[in-house]
């Protein structure tokens, strides 16, 4: 069987700890190969080689640390396929939906190109009497980015690609269920030109987490996964002194109001509920109908297109919809929601949990569910799934609507479809989440801007990617500079303008 170790210093290094995690395939549910878990003192060791070349990698010129993202970028585009493969082998999702991970994240390092660009500071000269003022962006040092299983790849390319283009080193930990994707990009990074030892993947569980987060060298921690860790690493890593971006879970609705082209809503919902299984952070969840005629007609076109979705292996082709989700346990969560919507009295109006694939009965597939006349008081109104599973939760008016989404306790992404423009831009105005999307599902920013939730969907400042990394990544420094050119004024003990 296979065994995968650590990326540190530049090289395969297998784990010492004897402490293994296996990877299944969802597909099949047999274990494909296994991960060596990291111990404290394997940490240390690659957090020594990354202090060690983060100096001289620091002292690069943005200009020159551009051309190796440049690189990177180039190379990652020429193995597209390869990396997809790997996506699919670990997480299950279908090679086109394993592209676009990969392609959202080389995004990022195509943006991380022009990275001199945003990490200019600012200047002023004559700010008093002979004195120039200037700011400059300098990098925190060793950085660490916790990505999770979903987007195997592109979350650690937004992670990696501005903290590595702002001139620090970074500790990569990916989720133990994907870890080959993270090591492919690492290699495919020292090809690009990047040092040995400024990134090192290091495999690891929650003990490994704990020692990244305590680690005096490590300055900063990028996280995305569930809430309750995303505040844990959060509260633990600000009692540290360290910085902290920890996006966690979501609960995303999608209003349709009454004059919304209903087959263009239904196709949407269709992709941003079902898409990968429904494993998204970004995935629409709540459909919020506007009216009983609203729901009625979206429940009628939204059944047929339920019923034509294909599940099945990512070596099925073009002629699946979606894969597995990723575990058994994940598996069993799933199918226990939707008891218990049952229980709780919603309608399962499309019920998957008896979907069985031929010769793959062990893999881990939910067929699509939907829900109709959910309540807000209902455990898979208030859970977030993360599986293919649509809840529709009915509302009379625009109004009541919105202050569903304003009350719910996520904020990380939410969406509305009218054709009316006034009311767009009042949900645009008034509605407390992060991402918004108007006639758009998915409401995913274009890397040149920043993504990031509100409420419990995210812990932290600042946003993932876009010009907020790279504050994150870097830290502010504030010269005050005076030449005499013969300006006499004497000693003084006094607190005093500049001017």
């Amino acid at each position: 069987m296979q065994e995968i170790g650590h990326w540190i210093d530049g090289k395969d290094v297998k784990g010492g700890s004897g402490r293994y995690s296996d990877i299944y395939n969802p597909a099949t549910g047999e274990v494909q190969a296994r991960v060596a878990l990291a111990t404290p003192d394997e940490l240390k060791a690659a957090v020594a080689s990354a202090a060690r070349a983060q100096v001289g990698w620091a002292a690069t010129n943005p200009q020159r640390r551009a051309r190796v993202m440049m690189k990177f970028g180039q190379l990652i585009n020429d193995n597209m396929d390869m990396l997809a493969e790997l996506v699919s082998r670990e997480h299950g999702k279908t090679l086109p939906d394993a592209r676009g991970d990969v392609q959202r994240g080389l995004e990022v390092i195509e943006v991380c190109m022009g990275a001199p660009s945003l990490l200019k500071g600012e200047y002023m000269d004559n700010a008093g009497p002979g004195i120039d003022l200037y700011a400059m962006r300098q990098p925190l040092g060793v950085v660490a980015g916790i990505t999770p299983f979903n987007f195997p790849a592109m979350i650690p390319l937004w992670k990696m690609g501005p903290a590595l283009a702002a001139g620090n080193a970074m500790i990569l930990k990916p989720s133990e269920r994907v870890p080959s994707t993270s090591l492919a990009l690492a290699k495919l990074a020292q090809e690009a030109g990047l040092p040995d030892g400024v990134l090192q993947v290091v495999n690891g569980d929650k003990e490994i987490v704990d020692a990244i987060l305590d680690d005096p060298t490590i300055q900063a921690v990028g996280f995305v996964g569930s809430t309750p860790i995303a505040q844990y690493i959060y509260g633990r890593a600000a009692t540290n002194g360290k910085r902290a971006q920890c996006f966690g879970g979501a609960k995303n609705h999608m209003i349709i109001m009454p004059d919304a082209d209903i087959d263009k809503a239904a196709d949407a919902l269709i992709g941003a509920g079902y898409g990968a299984a429904g494993e998204r952070c970004m995935a629409i969840s709540v459909a919020v109908p506007v009216g009983e005629g609203t729901a009625d007609a979206l429940i009628e076109r939204l059944v047929p297109r339920i019923e034509k979705l294909k599940v099945g292996p990512y070596t099925a082709g073009d002629d699946v919809d979606f894969g597995p989700v990723i575990t058994k346990a994940a598996q069993d969560r799933i199918n226990r929601l939707i008891a218990s919507g049952v229980d709780q009295g919603a309608d399962l109006v499309v019920d998957g949990r008896s979907l069985k694939i031929q010769g793959y009965e062990n893999g881990f597939f939910c067929g699509p569910s939907l829900f109709d006349r959910v309540t807000p008081e209902m455990e898979i109104y208030r859970e977030e799934i993360f599986g293919p599973v649509l809840t529709t939760v009915r509302r009379n008016n625009y109004e009541d609507a919105l202050q569903l989404i304003i009350e719910n306790d996520y904020g990380n992404g939410t969406s509305i479809f009218t054709a009316d423009g006034d009311t767009a831009r009042d949900f645009a105005s008034r509605v407390n989440v992060g991402m918004v999307g108007i006639n758009f599902p998915i409401p995913v920013p274009l890397s040149y801007f920043s993504f990031g939730g509100w409420k419990k969907s995210a812990f932290g400042d600042l946003n993932q990617y876009g010009p907020d990394a790279f504050r994150f990544y870097t830290k502010t420094k504030t010269v005050t500079a005076r030449w005499f050119s013969g300006i006499k004024d004497g000693a003084s003990l006094n607190f005093k303008a500049l001017d």
